[in-house]
Parts: C-alpha cells; sequence; structure tokens
C-alpha cells in the first residue's frame, strides 16, 4: 500500500474514523430526540421535521411487522422517485429490522420482476405513478404493496414549479394487496423491538455486469454506516449544513449524502424529484444550501441559465459529484462562477459510495481523489495482481470498511470479485487507472464492458439480453456511443432473424427497447449488420465494434 497520499491529506480528518456499532436506524432516535422540531426535509416548501420522521416510521414499520408479516432479514422493495415517503420508506424497513432493496424508478415491469424474484422481495413501497409497472408482480411473488402518494406531502402554498406527477391526487386503490400510504400510516400501529445488529443485512442495492442480470450487492449496518459517517466527516459537514437532493436516492451515492448522511449529522436536505435548473436555483437562496452534487448534464444546464445572476448563490460551500469525470472547462466555469473547486470522487455499488475522494482543500481535476479513511486502494497488474509504481496502468482494487460482503446468492460471482493480499480482501472493481506522484488516482479505462451514460452506469450484457427477446433479433451486441450530453451513450449492432429485412426498421427496434427497458439503459442508435465480428472459439468481438465506433468521424 503507498502512503503517497497522506501527504495530502486534509488537515481537519483524522486517518482513522471511529463510527456508530449500531443499526442505522438508531441515528434517527439520536437526531429526533435532539432535534424534534428542526427540518430533516423541505419538500416544495413544506417541512418534515425529525420528530415526525420519527414517529411515521415507526408506524410504518409498525404496518410492515403487523399487517404484511415482515420479518427480521426480510428484503422488501423500495421503487419511488425522490420524496419524503422515499426517505421515510427506507428508514421505516430498518426499523422493522428488515433489509431495503432500492430499485432504479425507470425499472420496468420485466426488469423488476428479476428483483422480485431474485431478493425473495413479498413486500414492496411503490408510488401512485409507477404502480402500473409493479402491480402485475402482485401475482408472481409480490404479496403487498404499500402506495405512496407525492401530494399527500404537499402541505403548504409554494410558488416553486411542482411537476404534474407530484401534485396528483391520490386514487382509489381496488386490487387486494394494495394498501394507500395514508391508510398504512394511520393505523398508527406499533413495531416491535429493534433487534437487528451492525453485522444484519440493511442495505441490497443491485448493480449489474457482464452476466446480463442484476446482482445484489450486501451492505450490513456496520458498511453503510462507515460512509454515512464519512462523508460528512471529510466534507466538513454539521447541524448547520443544507444539502440539495437532485441526485436519485436510489442509487448508493445520493443516498448516503442526502439520506443517510443527513440524518447521521442532524443536517436538512431539500429534495427535487426532477432537475429544475430554476427550482434549484430558487432552493438554494431560499433555504441558504451550502453544498450540492451535480452530474455533468445537470451543470451544463444550471451554468447555461441566463437568469443565474438574479440568485443569490453565496451560500454554497461545497460542489461536486461522481460517476463521470466533469469536463475541465465546466468545471472551470463553475470554479468562476461560485469560487468553489468541483470535487469528483469515486465508488461503486459494491462500496456504499466513495471509497476515493479530492481533499476539499487540494483537488485535482478530472481525478478520482485519494483513498479515505482507512481505505487500502492499490492500482495493480489485473494478471499478476503486482502493485504497480506512479503513471503505469492497471486495475483499481479496494480494501476498507464500507466494502460489501458479497453479492446476494452469487457464491461464484463474489468468488470472481475478491482476491486476497497481504492478509486483506480485495475487491477488483473492474477499472482501470493510474496514481501520480502524490498519490492521486486517474480513471483510464474499464476492464470489463460498460457505458457510462450521464453517470448511469449500463452493462451491455443486460440490455443485449432484453434485445434477444425482440421476435426480429437474431443476435445483438451493444457498445458505447460518444453523446455530446450523455458522455456516451448505448448503440445496439443488430443481426436480423432470416426474412426479417425489410420487415422492422432501425427505429422500430429503438421504440421497442424503449418500451422494454429502463431509459437510461435503452439504445438510442440501433444499426443493422449483416454478421457480428466473433474470434476463433465463436465470440463476439465487442471490442472489434468499439474501436470501429470509436474511429468513426
Amino acid at each position: 500500500m503507498s502512503d503517497r497520499h497522506f501527504a495530502h491529506w486534509p488537515a481537519h480528518a483524522p486517518r482513522h474514523l471511529w463510527v456508530p456499532e449500531t443499526n442505522l436506524y438508531r441515528n434517527v432516535e439520536v437526531s429526533a430526540m435532539r432535534f424534534p422540531g428542526k427540518p430533516l426535509a423541505i419538500f416544495y416548501d413544506t417541512p418534515i421535521t425529525y420528530g415526525q420522521f420519527q414517529r411515521e416510521t415507526e408506524h410504518l414499520a409498525g404496518y410492515l411487522q403487523q399487517r404484511c408479516g415482515v420479518r427480521k432479514g426480510d428484503r422488501v422493495l423500495l421503487y419511488m422517485q425522490n420524496s419524503p415517503q422515499f426517505m421515510l420508506a427506507y428508514y421505516a424497513i430498518l426499523r422493522a429490522d428488515a433489509v431495503v432493496v432500492p430499485v432504479n424508478p425507470m425499472n420496468l415491469t420485466g426488469e423488476l420482476r428479476h428483483y422480485v424474484s431474485d431478493a425473495g422481495a413479498r413486500v414492496a413501497f411503490c408510488s401512485q405513478e409507477l404502480l402500473s409497472r409493479m402491480q402485475p408482480l402482485l401475482a408472481e411473488g409480490l404479496a403487498h404493496i404499500v402506495v405512496a402518494t407525492y401530494s399527500d406531502y404537499l402541505q403548504v402554498d409554494t410558488d416553486l414549479n411542482v411537476p404534474d406527477f407530484i401534485r396528483a391526487p391520490r386514487v382509489p386503490l381496488g386490487e387486494a394487496g394494495l394498501v394507500a400510504w395514508a391508510d398504512a400510516l394511520a393505523e398508527a400501529l406499533p413495531p416491535g423491538p429493534l433487534t437487528a445488529g451492525p453485522d444484519d443485512l440493511a442495505v441490497m442495492p443491485y448493480t449489474s455486469g457482464t452476466t446480463g442480470h442484476p446482482k445484489g450487492c450486501m451492505h450490513t449496518h456496520r458498511t453503510t454506516m462507515f460512509n454515512t459517517v464519512a462523508g460528512g466527516v471529510w466534507g466538513q459537514a454539521n447541524q448547520g449544513s443544507v444539502s440539495l437532493a437532485v441526485l436519485p436516492m436510489f442509487h448508493v451515492t445520493g443516498m448516503q449524502a442526502n439520506l443517510n448522511g443527513t440524518i447521521y449529522g442532524g443536517s436538512t436536505v431539500v429534495l427535487l424529484p426532477r432537475w429544475d435548473r430554476d427550482a434549484a436555483a430558487t432552493c438554494v437562496q431560499r433555504y441558504r444550501i451550502t453544498g450540492f452534487g451535480l452530474i455533468t448534464a445537470m451543470m451544463v444546464d444550471f451554468l447555461s441559465n441566463p437568469r443565474l445572476g438574479e440568485y443569490d448563490l453565496s451560500s454554497l460551500r461545497r460542489i461536486g459529484g461522481g460517476g463521470a469525470a466533469m469536463p475541465r472547462a465546466l468545471a472551470l466555469e463553475a470554479e468562476r462562477r461560485f469560487g468553489l473547486k468541483y470535487a469528483e470522487g469515486y465508488g461503486m455499488s459494491e462500496t456504499m459510495a466513495a471509497t476515493h475522494a479530492n481533499p476539499p482543500e487540494r483537488p485535482k481535476e478530472q481525478c478520482l481523489g485519494i483513498p479515505i479513511f482507512d481505505v487500502d486502494a492499490r492500482v495493480v497488474n489485473p494478471d499478476t495482481l503486482q502493485e504497480l509504481p506512479p503513471g503505469e496502468t492497471g486495475e483499481i482494487i479496494v480494501h476498507g470498511p464500507q466494502v460489501m460482503l458479497g453479492y446476494w446468492n452469487q457464491p461464484e460471482a463474489t468468488a470472481e470479485s475478491f482476491v486476497e493480499i497481504d492478509g486483506k480482501r480485495f475487491l477488483r472493481t473492474g477499472d482501470l487507472a493510474q496514481t501520480d506522484d502524490e498519490g492521486y488516482f486517474f480513471f483510464v479505462d474499464r476492464l470489463k464492458r460498460m457505458i457510462n451514460a450521464a453517470g448511469f452506469k449500463v452493462w451491455p450484457a443486460e440490455v443485449e439480453a432484453i434485445l434477444y427477446q425482440h421476435p426480429a433479433v437474431q443476435e445483438a451486441c451493444v457498445i458505447a456511443a460518444q453523446d455530446a450530453r450523455r458522455g456516451e451513450t448505448v448503440k445496439a449492432v443488430i443481426v436480423l432473424k432470416p426474412g426479417q429485412a425489410g420487415q422492422v426498421s432501425e427505429q422500430q427496434i429503438v421504440e421497442w427497447a424503449h418500451a422494454n427497458m429502463a431509459a437510461y439503459k435503452s439504445p438510442r442508435i440501433v444499426e443493422f449488420a449483416q454478421s457480428l465480428p466473433r474470434s476463433g472459439t465463436g465470440k463476439v468481438m465487442w471490442r472489434e465494434l468499439q474501436q470501429r465506433e470509436n474511429a468513426a468521424p
């Protein structure tokens, strides 16, 4: 392990981080006891206090246990957008001693089916606008769905632009197995004792990969707690911090920064379920927001707002993000406007967010940062696992307190993802990087096939598996194409079945894909080919297609 980065360690931060060895829900109890009347969340100008949050999570947990039969260790799906209900449902599941399975709200019924069957989930929280996608699964494993209506938490008048799906009134629920959030809450059922400890499962985000089916990353209260605490210590957050939640909470970055970290620190988060540059600027001014994380597309839109100069943004102390490198010109423009350096980080679902971050006082551009507290990260030769010197490209491997136990019911995939070096268990990230002389990490490429579309990870094998369900598709190979706004976008090279040429168009395949998979992973470009290049063993040579695409003018 190199210690070069310690020369630039943040002056305010300890090298070793002590974190509570408790259930995550204890953080709710502590903050609600300390600050019962303080807003935990603000939703289109409606505050939700810490005291209210604790009461409602306990009542929902009681409902899960007494009406839905949820027991310790059960997996419960959480399928909705950034909202008070997402936050409440997350901690209600934990209060019931169960395991949160957060699901991307862009996923469709076919994709949800895998989560239900693989996780063995019988209960789900779902928002009203997404119910039509989840409701068919009541006959396929799910027994109970608690349906949330966002407008239930619009309690004060607001001049903010509230999207129609947020304003929508509650609709009647007729089918057995469905219950309205408000009705579940109104029963005010008390939960049983909190018995899950630090080494019990807490959260299981799913990540895709080379196999085509998403895999559940098993995180305990201990592994999740670490970055819950680490983010605030590294970024010098305190009780006066106010964050803007525009990154989705189903993803570990938004989950840790704006949900778990907020509750642990007793601070406040302002929720925006959909990106809106004027609403974001208004909220910064109105609530004296101190920090936010934006992906590239959001930052472009925010800075290009001709009205930006009309807002008082002087409260901002931190801007940053992750998932994809921020273009240098854009980072410099942000620094010119706000006087703040854009600080990037690096992490995965498998590590419950960050393993690397840029020191706040000394960030580098387009840089993953340095390993954070108690993390041993190395760049190694992928074949020999020997650590490489500065300037040489190798695979990032990480050992740290936030690394998952493994993949749910996937012992082979788990074994392939970990190696033991010097008596430590390291996660193989599949990302290629270099370090510099000061111990900073810089992303170079991917060892595994993956497309980074506007910060969303898209695994080609998963997209290909869905494309094969189209009756006209004989073969499919998914690669990355360059996109001015998204950085990369998804392209599918397809061989049609005999007799299908002229019967189906490339655009029709695009439209079918959009209807059958989440929009971020759906191919935006389809190209028909007579055949796909193959190796001597018959494997599709996807790298050859990718190289052709990269070389195209």
